[in-house]
């Protein structure tokens, strides 16, 4: 992208957010990664530190990088650290739940959403996503956890754009160049569960969604079927996050 349309993406986001937010202001989940590092970037852009809240989720208070804390402190909003250990110690202690990776991985991206959406009653806000355009078309979020929220002010854009206008709004490189994680176990990360890069990803998603090319069509140098096929799947199988729960309409 070139200068004038990462500056028409950075004000038509801001507009959105300055549009949906309520007098108090918003609340999301900053994990350290460029993502969220990004939307709270333009929530205070668009509507002021003082509107802004950040809450801070890590499994235990250490985990929070040093970086991401001097940025949100550098950006002066209200924040918050709530380690979530032991309320999910809890849930695998008395609610028979699995502590299987995967399992709970999900159970503490939805632990996560419930804390946010208690600030966000408590305090009168609204709960700012931080997914992007490349993690909602292959479903890569937990329904009803890092994807219940209230707002997506930056699911329209692919992750390497994500990283352009991070770039440009003066996200610290260190925070832009560290590999993506959702944070649902230790040593976890994007690109290695996707099983692709995000550039490949995104090359294969802009030639199936923004030019309806079919998957079995598509064919883009240094990317494999394999790798195209794994897309298609993972595309296909999610779909379900991205519509609402079908209802049962009875006939009269």
């Amino acid at each position: 992208m070139d200068i004038s349309e990462i500056s028409s993406i950075q004000t038509q986001i801001t507009d959105f957010i300055t549009q949906h937010a309520p007098a108090n202001g918003v609340v999301l989940g900053v994990s350290g990664g460029i993502d969220s590092a990004l939307v709270l970037t333009l929530c205070v852009t668009a509507l002021g530190k003082e509107r802004t809240t950040a809450l801070f989720m890590p499994e235990d208070a250490n985990d929070i990088g040093d970086t991401i804390k001097q940025y949100v402190q550098q950006l002066g909003v209200a924040q918050e650290t709530i380690p979530i250990k032991p309320i999910f110690e809890v849930y695998v202690s008395h609610g028979g739940i699995t502590d299987e990776q995967l399992v709970a991985g999900n159970l503490k991206a939805r632990i996560r959403m419930s804390l946010l959406y208690s600030r966000s009653n408590a305090q009168g806000l609204v709960v700012m996503g931080t997914g992007n355009r490349s993690e909602m078309l292959t479903g890569y979020f937990t329904k009803y956890g890092d994807g219940g929220v209230d707002y997506l002010p930056i699911a329209a854009l692919y992750k390497t754009q994500v990283r352009e206008l991070a770039k440009h709004m003066g996200v610290p490189q260190a925070i832009i160049d560290q590999p993506p994680t959702a944070g649902l176990w230790a040593g976890q990360t994007d690109e290695e569960e996707l099983g692709i890069t995000y550039e490949k990803l995104d090359l294969v998603l802009r030639e199936h969604a923004d030019k309806g090319v079919p998957f079995n069509e598509i064919h883009l140098p240094g990317i494999t079927p394999e790798e195209i096929e794994a897309v298609r799947k993972r595309v296909e199988n999610n779909s379900f996050k991205l519509i609402a729960p079908p209802i049962c309409q009875l006939k009269q």
